[in-house]
């Protein structure tokens, strides 16, 4: 009864707001009834989801409130269109933008079209919606919600050379990430003008460049000896659960520091799962609304994580002598160090606490669903495990191993993994951590398409790289539905073939993702560790797509049985050290083989001189 009562007056307050607003327009000012009316429709049914919660515990995360959510509020938007007169039919010849009279718009999506997508939306099937636009409106489309919100679709490597190299003065992210402010603070990212946020880059740039993550590979794989140390000889275990707890270690030692490591670690590891549950569709939309649960949790994470980081900045900073040359090795220190190239000036507190905030999400969010999905497709796809696993059977064999330690710089040794490398890319081309990248366009340009059709995309479209549809293109990737680490193999390598921007998963331009390469070594040096030490078998189906998810992850646990090899097994990865050194077993030859080859070259030599 109290929840209706609730519901009750919230509905009330609503609607003498709606009255409000509506006196105090003109009758015939469309444009504002219509916005005015949208505004309300979309206030009524948050109010309605916040009361669906309440009386029946519906968690507002979950995948199927939010696609319902969305859902009706494009027809909302829809029906108000029309009942105010403004919902003439539209066709995909439409669009008489007067500043891209020549060449024409791009085809538009009316609210009609997409209600014929629902049903795959509901099924959380959001790859087959956009495969469905893109096989009827092309490479360029424009999606229209009422005529309020006019997103283009940019599919494929010949339109997207300008979203990703536009100057920010003609593409620029606009107040499209704002719901990262209370996510990171209002010091950094989103929060700060263009210049601060390109100095703040470049940052991230200088504290992840290849010098710097010479320094981080030891560390990373001296935490996963000691995580999968702990395993034991076999059982069962959430791959999922794992592989997050092992990359906030990795994060926490190569990033944060000693500090955090220490008493602080589980608190820190608790705060940011908090900041973690406040990215869902929910907070993109309405991100400082104080009504949604995940909204609460995630600001008081940031508070106290930012007290936690500026306590340690402060401490940092008053430190002298050696104690700065071991904290230089983290990227807390990189960030404290750094200064804006304009006035000189250092960062402040709150700057390095949102920055590390970032870095680590970055860092271990993404990571760790691209973890995850990388052990799926390997346990489920026999051929390339059994390619992985030789490579690792090959590049230790080479280097030898002595007292379980590999007998080589590690750097050197993960880079060395073509294969495992390329498998870790496909599943990125298959499982992007970014579905989708969103920019403002701030001047009107022109694309091309690769039939030669050229469109004109008009200055305030939202522009949309679906990177999901992108790295699926049938005319770049041959059958580009299958896991296939090959295709980018030496004989193939089909993302070169189809030209710059064909693989997109680490974005490109100006807008590269800095983190790359430290993505790349954390996988392999956790999936070298475990090709080489165990047997793993996936006990789960493989994992479907949680799309309730910003970063959509895989779907519940994902279990797999593991089988410690045994000092047998392990054996051919033994380096036996005699004399000063020696070699490996395999590598020596034995003695009569060694007469046999010195006889040959003495007896050519003999040939040679006396020629």
């Amino acid at each position: 009864m109290d929840n209706a009562r609730k519901f009750y007056n919230l509905k009330r307050r609503l609607y003498s707001s709606e009255e409000a607003i509506s006196a105090s327009l003109h009758e015939d000012h469309s444009s504002a009834r219509l916005k005015n009316s949208f505004v309300f429709s979309s206030g009524y049914l948050i109010v309605s989801m916040f009361y669906l919660q309440a009386t029946t515990n519906m968690e507002l995360t979950s995948s199927s409130a939010m696609w319902l959510a969305m859902a009706i509020l494009a027809i909302t938007a829809a029906l108000t269109k029309i009942a105010l007169g403004g919902g003439r039919r539209r066709c995909l010849s439409e669009s008489s933008d007067l500043t891209c009279k020549t060449p024409p718009p791009p085809p538009v999506v009316n609210c009609i079209a997409l209600l014929g997508l629902l049903p795959a939306l509901f099924r959380g099937d959001v790859p087959a919606t956009m495969q469905q636009l893109y096989a009827k409106f092309g490479s360029v489309f424009t999606v229209s919600v009422a005529g309020l919100l006019k997103a283009t679709f940019l599919v494929g490597p010949e339109v997207s050379a300008h979203f990703f190299q536009g100057l920010e003065s003609e593409v620029s992210h606009g107040d499209l990430f704002e719901f990262t402010v209370p996510m990171f603070g209002k010091e950094v990212g989103h929060g700060v003008d263009n210049a601060t946020r390109i100095e703040q880059g470049r940052f991230f740039a200088e504290a992840l460049k290849p010098v710097r993550l010479r320094i981080h590979v030891d560390p990373m794989v001296q935490e996963v000896e000691d995580y999968f140390a702990k395993w034991g000889q076999h059982g069962t275990v959430d791959l999922k659960h794992e592989l997050e707890q092992l990359l906030l270690l990795i994060s926490g030692r190569c990033l944060l520091g000693k500090e955090v490591m220490g008493t602080k670690f589980d608190e820190v590891c608790n705060l940011f799962r908090d900041i973690e549950g406040g990215v869902n569709l929910m907070s993109v939309f309405f991100p400082y609304t104080p009504l949604i649960p995940s909204n609460r949790r995630r600001d008081m994470a940031r508070e106290r994580l930012h007290a936690i980081f500026s306590d340690i900045v402060r401490s940092r900073k008053q430190q002298q002598g050696d104690q700065e040359e071991v904290n230089d090795k983290d990227v807390l220190q990189s960030f404290i160090d750094s200064r804006y190239k304009a006035d000189g000036r250092a960062t402040t507190e709150a700057e390095v606490a949102g920055l590390i905030t970032g870095v680590l999400f970055a860092a271990k969010h993404t990571s760790t669903h691209t973890s995850v999905w990388t052990g799926a497709r390997l346990l489920t796809h026999e051929k390339f495990l059994a390619a992985a696993v030789d490579e690792q059977d090959q590049i230790v064999r080479k280097h030898g191993i002595i007292n379980g330690r590999i007998v080589t710089d590690h750097y050197g040794f993960l880079m060395e993994m073509h294969m495992l490398h390329i498998c870790i890319k496909e599943t990125l081309r298959l499982h992007p951590p970014a579905p989708m990248i969103v920019r403002t366009a701030l001047r009107q340009f022109t694309v091309r398409t690769r039939e030669g059709h050229e469109y004109c995309v008009p200055a305030g479209h939202t522009m949309a790289s679906p990177i999901v549809i992108s790295n699926r293109v049938p005319y770049i990737y041959k059958d580009a539905h299958l896991y296939d680490p090959d295709r980018f193999g030496p004989r193939r390598e089909e993302d070169k073939v189809g030209g710059k921007f064909s693989y997109t998963s680490f974005g490109g331009g100006r807008n590269s993702c800095v983190g790359e390469n430290y993505a790349y070594m954390q996988i392999k040096a956790i999936w070298s560790h475990l090709l080489r030490n165990f047997e793993l078998k996936l006990l789960s189906p493989f994992p479907k797509t949680d799309w309730s998810k910003l970063v959509p992850e895989p779907q519940g646990k994902v279990m797999e049985k593991k089988r410690k090899y045994n000092s047998e097994e392990l054996a051919r990865y033994t380096l036996l050290k005699e004399g000063n050194g020696g070699g490996s077993e395999s590598a020596r030859l034995p003695h009569h083989q060694v007469y046999v080859i010195f006889s040959y070259h003495l007896i050519l030599m003999y040939f040679y001189i006396t020629r």
